[in-house]
């Protein structure tokens, strides 16, 4: 993930705070995301390396999101429940 400087990120910390606090649904969630690409889009200009950068940024966001969330989480599972082992079949 291309992390920005933290003397950076106080532009967008507020409202991102803000927003991340009023978030009730994955519906307001893809809202927002979407919302934040088409200003993007709009701002930038649309051409095909702007839509592929958006969707690369989706994709990077993704991978950074499971990697640090989900990954942990499943290792979590796996020490309580155990793991499949090839015995089990």
């Amino acid at each position: 993930m291309p992390y920005i400087l933290k003397k950076d990120r106080k532009a967008f910390d507020k409202s991102l705070k803000e927003i991340g606090d009023n978030l009730e649904t994955v519906g307001e969630l893809n809202y927002c995301f979407t919302v934040l690409l088409k200003r993007y889009l709009k701002y930038q200009g649309k051409s095909y390396k702007t839509i592929n950068d958006c969707i690369g940024v989706l994709e990077s966001a993704k991978l950074e999101f499971y990697r640090r969330e989900a990954a942990i989480y499943e290792d979590l599972k796996i020490d309580i429940n155990g793991d499949i082992t090839i015995e089990e079949f």
